[in-house]
């Protein structure tokens, strides 16, 4: 089970909502705009679906959303973004990809490879690390929102690949086609998602001891800081107790 998730799952219980939400909004506003240039039809666009449904947890306006969609069909004028993976390695030789939406590649690129290097890792070339990765849904519930048998029942039975449990989250591997009917059956049997997204993930590994945990979500929080990364993706994979330990500092 990736340790990213059960890390991300506790930081997001930690975080203040109103110190997050401007630069919450900024990058969802950049995804549903991104996703929008497929089409600017949700029922038709599950990409933009997802971005929209996002964007709505967070709260954000529905005329925001609406100005986001049009900038991205062609409707509103806006500033040219473009999407792009940087890929690279971090401490203990983690694999780490970096998605990011942009409308200044070479000065992201900078700033992009000077997170990995003060991290103790170091950026590499497009392709270093992709390979291991590939596209599935990635759904997330916190272990006392239902039973690991009752997630599984309802999971699997909608189409996912896989459900894995521990103390702190319950964790759903599907494929991108059966993103939607999976999430949707968990939202229709009242069980609440701590997150559900279309991720990148890794076909084995690296089990993390604490010291390394730690300078790898040190990696990690760097790269999501920054104003023009969408997700990061790793094949870091840390204990609960880990995890735990991580939470108190």
């Amino acid at each position: 089970m990736s340790g990213h998730s059960k890390w991300s799952t506790i930081k997001h219980k930690k975080a203040a909502l109103d110190a997050r939400r401007g630069k919450a909004w900024s990058k969802l506003g950049r995804a549903v705009t991104m996703a929008a240039k497929l089409g600017g039809n949700p029922n038709d666009n599950p990409r933009l679906r997802l971005a929209i449904e996002k964007a709505k947890a967070d709260n954000m306006p529905k005329d925001t959303i609406e100005k986001a969609i049009k900038k991205g069909t062609g409707e509103l004028a806006g500033e040219s973004y473009e999407e792009i993976l940087y890929e690279g390695y971090g401490p203990g030789g983690v694999a780490v990809m970096a998605k990011v939406v942009t409308d200044n590649r070479n000065r992201t690129a900078g700033e992009i490879r000077k997170i990995f290097e003060r991290s103790g890792g170091n950026l590499g070339a497009a392709g270093c690390v992709s390979f291991q990765f590939s596209s599935k849904g990635v759904i997330i519930v916190s272990a006392d929102k239902a039973s690991e048998d009752r997630i599984m029942e309802i999971a699997l039975e909608a189409g996912a690949d896989d459900v894995s449990s521990s103390e702190l989250i319950h964790d759903v591997r599907c494929s991108p086609t059966s993103f939607d009917k999976v999430k949707r059956d968990l939202d229709l049997a009242g069980i609440e998602t701590e997150s559900a997204d279309l991720s990148m993930v890794a076909a084995s590994e690296i089990k993390l001891d604490l010291a390394s945990a730690r300078k790898v979500m040190k990696l990690i929080d760097a790269l999501e800081e920054h104003d023009d990364v969408e997700a990061v993706y790793t094949n870091s994979d840390i204990p609960d107790d880990v995890v735990a330990q991580l939470a108190k500092e």
